[in-house]
């Protein structure tokens, strides 16, 4: 694992054409920005972070043999899932927690941040990327089973964009990998800003995609971390032989 300020790379020369992301990996917020005036359970919650999905990525990563990109900053510091012209890049407000640091940013604030964490971020994942003959670009995030009151009854969401190759080989083949209730673009859809990551490095290029959710409090003790990667690792296969891409076996 190689840890570039608040990037961290880690296999980076895996001889998979997955490529794995992580955009909201970490709940870490540097100093200087005094915590972002938030209380300690606040910086720690799903509001930082995904919790359990850097895990279930670093175990997909050593399953597959692929390159995984994260972001080693809370999303509340930037969202790496956004550009910088999104509101919720640096959010005011994440579901109903108020973020006193991101109140009334001046455009130089914006600016700073942008150049400081989003940039390099973009430009590693990018790199990454660009060493891949023919790369297939999947990120990994997680969910909360309870959202502004109303109780989540998904476990798996398989989200994309414009390309559904992935996602549609991906529900087809769900019953034979997991028992798990699994539906298209949910929690969250294209329509809410999350599919930031895969137009920018997948879709424009024609690079095969899939954005994959995961119910946090399934993801939540290492075991579970565990089994989940394995399986993932497994059902992404099988999906990739389904479409025959170059290097997945029938």
């Amino acid at each position: 694992m190689a840890n570039q300020g608040t990037i961290i790379v880690t296999n980076a020369g895996g001889a998979s054409p997955f490529v794995l992301v992580c955009e909201h990996a970490s709940h870490y917020i540097p100093a200087q920005f005094q915590w972002l005036g938030l209380t300690p359970e606040h910086r720690e919650s799903h509001a930082a972070w995904d919790p359990g999905a850097a895990a279930v990525a670093q175990v997909m990563s050593a399953q597959l043999d692929a390159p995984l990109v994260a972001s080693g900053v809370s999303r509340l510091i930037y969202d790496c899932n956004r550009p910088p012209d999104a509101p919720d890049a640096m959010p005011a407000k994440s579901e109903m927690i108020d973020v006193p640091g991101n109140a009334n940013l001046s455009a130089q604030d914006r600016q700073t941040r942008t150049d400081q964490f989003y940039r390099p971020f973009q430009a590693a994942l990018a790199t990454v990327i660009s060493e891949m003959a023919e790369p297939i670009i999947v990120t990994i995030h997680s969910f909360t089973p309870v959202f502004h009151g109303q109780k989540r009854d998904v476990e798996i969401g398989i989200l994309h964009d414009s390309d559904t190759r992935l996602a549609d080989a991906l529900i087809d083949s769900a019953a034979a990998h997991t028992t798990a209730a699994v539906a298209r673009n949910q929690p969250y859809g294209p329509e809410h800003g999350v599919t930031h990551t895969l137009k920018e490095h997948a879709i424009k290029a024609g690079h095969p995609n899939v954005m994959l959710e995961i119910r946090n409090d399934l993801i939540a003790t290492a075991d579970q971390q565990q089994a989940f990667g394995l399986m993932i690792a497994r059902w992404l296969t099988h999906a990739c032989a389904r479409l025959e891409l170059t290097g997945f076996a029938q």
